[in-house]
């Protein structure tokens, strides 16, 4: 995020035509990665955290650094290695002589938009400190709590080709991201936009949003996505679909072997939320069962524990989520 006040501040009530505004900006400079752009901002109104996985090279940092640049506030890279101590994160009391006394010293959590760099490298204690910070947005060293500020997003990345010396998260902590984002590489054409692009950044230098959201603004738009209208058809088919992760068996038989766990209320909580959102920044003032579909994936494909039988057949959670969605009717 920037101080700059080059950059036009939109009035609250026009809160959607600048999120659009500004997806439209990130979309720009951000070249093969519409869909991560897109979740980015989904995540924002959702008021949830992305974990997104890809290998590198594929502007995942860009994507995020570019969008606090649009946004009012502060942001904070973290790079998790193993050597992290919580502490390193959270923040540390430290004595002070001249008082005799300990002062608080807040860590890299205390910014709007967090990006957790490989956030599998970092072991147990310290994932579970950035954890406890997603889910109550508050910091507890000794005995005093510390709040976070608001906006706080996290966006934790993975990378899916190197696991020596990786911690995976575990299912139940992976549950406290609101979506899971994979990322691949871009199109031939893509790739030589890419090229002319990083050939102009050099020579012209790198180019800011030409707006930036107010935390007004934000806070205005996250009312009015949770003001949109769901039809009680619509309702009962996100509900149903997340039903259907536990029990799929009555939506066949061939099914029910190759789910272990399914996705917890939260997961319901999350589509919702993801859904509401998606309709919200298409310009939209409902939500459809297509809203519903599209966010599916992301939202449980890391909700989903998978059985032995699915595992040794090669099955994954996107391939259940894929067949639950042909076979759970639609409103």
């Amino acid at each position: 995020m920037t101080t700059d006040n080059a950059a036009p501040v939109v009035p609250p009530s026009t809160a959607r035509a600048a999120f659009q505004r500004l997806r439209a900006d990130l979309s720009r400079r951000i070249l093969g990665q519409s869909r991560l752009v897109e979740r980015l901002l989904l995540a924002l109104l959702a008021d949830g955290h992305l974990l997104v996985e890809g290998a590198p090279g594929l502007a995942k940092t860009t994507a995020i650094k570019s969008l606090a640049e649009g946004l009012e506030g502060s942001f904070q890279r973290i790079q998790f290695t193993p050597d992290l101590l919580p502490g390193d994160i959270t923040g540390t009391d430290v004595f002070r002589p001249q008082t005799a006394d300990f002062e608080f010293q807040p860590g890299p959590l205390f910014h709007n938009l967090v990006l957790a760099d490989e956030v599998n490298r970092a072991p147990a204690k310290v994932q579970s400190a950035l954890l406890e910070a997603m889910g109550e947005r508050q910091i507890t060293v000794g005995r005093r709590t510390y709040p976070l500020p608001d906006p706080f997003l996290v966006m934790a990345t993975q990378n899916p080709i190197e696991q020596e010396g990786t911690y995976p998260l575990p299912e139940a902590q992976l549950d406290r991201f609101l979506m899971h984002v994979r990322v691949g590489y871009p199109q031939v054409e893509t790739e030589r936009a890419i090229l002319h692009l990083a050939r102009r950044e050099v020579s012209a230098g790198h180019e800011r949003p030409s707006i930036r959201l107010t935390r007004e603004q934000i806070v205005a738009a996250r009312a009015e996505v949770m003001g949109l209208h769901m039809a009680a058809v619509v309702e009962d088919y996100l509900v149903q679909l997340v039903l259907a992760t536990r029990d799929p068996s009555p939506y066949g038989t061939d099914l029910q072997r190759l789910v272990d766990y399914g996705g917890s209320p939260r997961a319901t909580i999350a589509l919702d939320r993801c859904a509401r959102a998606h309709a919200w920044l298409l310009g939209r003032d409902y939500v459809s069962p297509a809203d519903v579909q599209e966010m599916a994936p992301d939202v449980l494909r890391h909700r989903v524990l998978m059985s032995y039988a699915a595992e040794a057949e090669g099955l994954d959670a996107d391939r259940l989520v894929s067949e639950l969605l042909n076979r759970v009717p639609a409103a």
